[in-house]
């Protein structure tokens, strides 16, 4: 195990009040390891932060077939504890499979784990602790482009959000948003998959559309739905009164990185919303060897969102 001590931590969490959000303290990274495509989460405790393994890919392409983990108790030191799952995990996957951008979830007792496998699938696997071991949840992909109708170009990039009323629904895919409804047990999808509409656009910007990336919150009655414009490509936000939609577009929280890659998620702690993302951020990084920080995230009052001007 490897601990880094953060600067991004202390200096944010210095920075999290609605005044000073607006220019937080300079983006650092949580380690001194290249990662990307950040999923985080608080269980039984602990910060959890699941990631692509940038470290491991031969820096021409996103081809590493693992992902990472790292951990925190407060969001300043962070410890890398390392390739804790790989693609073999799925015996119907290659062995030679990408593994891209993650995501996990907690019900039912169990930690579920969401994983883009070779970019035409997402499997999900299930274990007892947030850290594993994992085992696969079923003995095929939960969504599968050669099988599934209208799972898009490209299955990739699964969030999950669970709403108050207990259905879950998985949102994934590029160039056009996909969503679709979760079964109870988390393993399943009920339903078609679904196209995602936004709404609104601006007209006389070319250059805005959903490229991928989707995450799913919600704030004060309204689902924000955030995603990244493209490659490379801003994040962007529209909101709706469901998680469904159709969404409405909003504006901009974090403009274009110096990488041609951009992909955020959001948690809330102790009242105070956190926007994870990954940019150039370590000597010898650029697109395909990225580093993962976060900065505050503000909600107004209007229920629009502070640009993350850094």
């Amino acid at each position: 195990m490897k601990i880094w001590m953060s600067l991004a931590g202390s200096l944010l969490v210095a920075t999290a009040s609605p005044s000073t959000a607006k220019n937080p303290a300079p983006a650092t990274p949580i380690a001194q390891r290249f990662n990307g495509d950040p999923s985080p989460h608080y269980f039984a405790g602990k910060f959890y932060l699941y990631a692509t393994d940038d470290g491991s890919n031969s820096g021409k392409y996103w081809d590493s077939t693992s992902w990472r983990l790292y951990t925190s108790k407060d969001m300043k030191t962070w410890s890398d504890d390392g390739a804790f799952l790989s693609v073999d995990v799925f015996k119907w996957a290659r062995p030679d499979a990408k593994a891209w951008a993650p995501e996990a979830a907690y019900r039912n007792g169990k930690y579920y784990y969401y994983a883009p496998v070779g970019g035409d699938k997402i499997g999900v696997a299930v274990a007892d602790k947030p850290q594993g071991p994992f085992r696969d949840g079923r003995t095929d992909a939960l969504v599968d482009k050669a099988r599934d109708d209208n799972a898009g170009a490209e299955p990739i990039d699964p969030a999950v959000f669970v709403d108050g009323d207990g259905q879950a629904y998985m949102y994934f895919g590029t160039r056009v948003p996909k969503v679709v409804r979760l079964g109870k047990d988390m393993v399943s999808t009920v339903g078609p998959i679904e196209d995602v509409v936004v709404t609104g656009w601006p007209s006389d910007d070319p250059k805005k559309k959903y490229g991928e990336a989707p995450f799913l919150h919600k704030h004060g009655g309204l689902y924000y739905f955030t995603f990244s414009t493209g490659w490379p490509g801003q994040i962007v936000y529209a909101t709706a009164k469901s998680p469904m939609g159709p969404f409405e577009y909003r504006g901009v929280i974090l403009d274009y990185r110096t990488i041609n890659t951009n992909h955020q998620a959001i948690i809330k702690h102790k009242g105070q919303w956190w926007m994870f993302y990954h940019d150039n951020l370590l000597p010898g990084g650029g697109g395909y060897r990225r580093s993962i920080t976060f900065a505050p995230l503000v909600h107004r009052a209007d229920g629009t969102i502070e640009q993350i001007s850094r």
